[in-house]
């Protein structure tokens, strides 16, 4: 099925997602050096910026779905999920009020929208993310971000729950090892959402023209 990207992420219907892009997961206090070094050989943020950049110019939506702990760990399951009991092992990992869960500069603006979750994987799930967007009329959500391993899967698999399009952009999201990645994009996105490049939704963005994308099955 060939897709009008145009049409798909109309910008009066569509805001964009930015998954956990914080200066403690891909930035300059990351505690995860193969996913921050797979998103510098592909240039993940420099493509959400520039995604973020022509939403902005389009008067499309950003909303920062962020990550963060309490010291006290108030309002966080710490013990039904391996990869969140190894994570809490650091007492310093992401807490509220330090830099690390701060939205790395490269994709930071005043106006943005923030959802901040203290619980699991998804942005959408018990966040107030599905009731702002659907204050705003969205009907498409753009998702860029981390990690195609949890977060990009989980955004995904929600917002079709919830009866809202995904468009993902292909090389604004990463995954490890790389190659699975590549591998989820195929056999588990491709399956929920429509993909893009950076370069195609800014093109759709900046003059209508639609770019074509498969939906894969």
């Amino acid at each position: 099925m060939v897709i009008d990207l145009a049409r798909l992420a109309d910008p009066r219907h569509t805001a964009m997602l930015v998954m956990e892009m914080q200066r403690g997961v891909v930035g300059d206090l990351s505690r995860f050096p193969e996913l921050a070094e797979v998103c510098a050989e592909r240039d993940v943020v420099a493509h959400a910026a520039q995604v973020a950049t022509a939403a902005r110019a389009a008067g499309v939506p950003i909303v920062q779905c962020t990550a963060a702990f309490r010291a006290d760990r108030a309002g966080t399951h710490t013990d039904n999920c391996p990869f969140i009991r190894r994570l809490l092992r650091d007492p310093a990992h992401m807490l509220e009020g330090t830099g690390a869960v701060e939205v790395v500069p490269e994709l930071s603006a005043p106006g943005d929208l923030e959802s901040r979750r203290h619980h699991g994987f998804s942005p959408f799930t018990g966040t107030s993310l599905d009731s702002t967007l659907r204050a705003l009329g969205v009907r498409t959500v753009v998702a860029t971000g981390l990690s195609l391993n949890l977060g990009i899967p989980g955004l995904c698999l929600e917002a079709v729950n919830l009866g809202y399009r995904v468009v993902v952009v292909s090389d604004a999201v990463a995954g490890v090892p790389a190659d699975y990645g590549d591998a989820v994009m195929t056999r588990t996105i491709g399956l929920l959402a429509a993909r893009a490049t950076a370069g195609e939704l800014v093109r759709a963005w900046k003059d209508g023209e639609g770019a074509a994308g498969p939906w894969t099955v």
